[in-house]
């Protein structure tokens, strides 16, 4: 492993820096001058060294000084063959973030860091570039020789202690194969890697399971997978697992009616978990609560992976514009989430 990362692992953090158009540069020179971060954090910056001293000069020029300094970090440098300019996307720039990406893997699991955390990529241009996965989760599942692994979606409430975690049933998939892949054992499944990460902050967690259909199938007028298989399993759940409160299925639009009241009150409370079917059904209240708060944490790996709940912002890369918060949070989540 290169000289740069023979440093106390056990502080460290590595940061693969996404696609180089984007704005992950930025947001990770802005949030790594946050004092929000632990100052014990040594982070490891995956990617162009050239590109961030181009980032770092021109936040710079734009009147932006509260940004890290590039020679003051530890970069492990893997160049750009070609120019990339921000806010112009291309497949060279998205082959070499799945290169960064996939040289972060190795470090990790070489005991250079205690975590990953990725900045944004496109996956179109992944798919052009001939790296054809839904997303870089299932690139890392890969890279870990993991089967399967899982996408959860946490942050702090602003106001107090309470932790909005939201758990993804299945991810990065077309509408119309939404219910061929839910199964029973697949959401048993999920509810008990769900349990295992909400035990971190409470033994005998709430979990709430979110329904499929309208009204939560409403006794089969509006849909058969409630009755047929979801309510049964839960049942049967709940009598495996008696000390864990389990609500659902609850329908889908007042599922987290809990989470947006609890949210903004000073000390509130709601529950511990939350388990939603498919992407957007889990994604559309997480981000309308704690958009860059909320943090994605993939979970079910041999090393943990965090990242900023939102895209690569081609539409302003370069401008300056970027808000560090979701990548403050993300590190954040990672060095806490891998606490001794």
């Amino acid at each position: 492993m290169p000289s740069p990362l023979d440093h106390n692992a056990s502080q460290q953090l590595l940061i693969a820096l996404g696609d180089p158009a984007g704005i992950g540069m930025e947001v990770t020179l802005k949030a790594l001058a946050s004092s929000r971060l632990p100052a014990s954090l040594q982070p490891v910056l995956v990617g162009c060294r050239r590109s961030l001293m181009a980032t770092h000069a021109r936040l710079l020029q734009q009147g932006i000084t509260a940004v890290a300094d590039p020679d003051q970090l530890i970069i492990d440098d893997q160049p750009l063959e070609v120019s990339v300019q921000p806010g112009q996307p291309t497949t060279a720039g998205a082959a070499a973030c799945f290169r960064w990406l996939t040289h972060s893997v190795a470090c990790v699991q070489h005991g250079h860091g205690r975590a990953l955390v990725t900045a944004p990529i496109a996956k179109h241009l992944w798919h052009a570039a001939g790296h054809h996965y839904p997303g870089q989760t299932e690139r890392l599942a890969e890279l870990a020789g993991s089967q399967q692994s899982s996408m959860l979606f946490t942050a702090v409430a602003p106001h107090g202690t309470w932790r909005l975690n939201t758990l993804l049933t299945t991810t990065h998939l077309p509408f119309s194969q939404i219910t061929a892949a839910l199964t029973p054992e697949l959401v048993e499944h999920k509810l008990n890697v769900l349990l295992n990460f909400c035990q971190r902050f409470r033994p005998d967690p709430h979990l709430v399971v979110a329904g499929l259909n309208p009204h939560a199938g409403e006794a089969g007028r509006l849909g058969q997978e409630e009755d047929t298989w979801l309510s049964p399993l839960l049942k049967r759940w709940r009598q495996e697992h008696p000390s864990v409160r389990l609500d659902g299925p609850i329908p889908p639009d007042t599922c987290w009616l809990s989470a947006a009241q609890a949210w903004n009150q000073p000390d509130g409370s709601g529950p511990d978990g939350y388990l939603a079917l498919y992407h957007d059904q889990g994604l559309i209240p997480v981000k309308l609560l704690a958009f860059d708060a909320a943090v994605n944490t993939t979970l079910e790996l041999p090393f943990l992976r965090t990242s900023p709940d939102h895209g690569t912002g081609f539409d302003i890369a370069g401008q300056g514009l970027a808000r560090p918060d979701s990548m403050i949070a993300a590190l954040q989540a990672a060095w806490d989430l891998t606490a001794a």
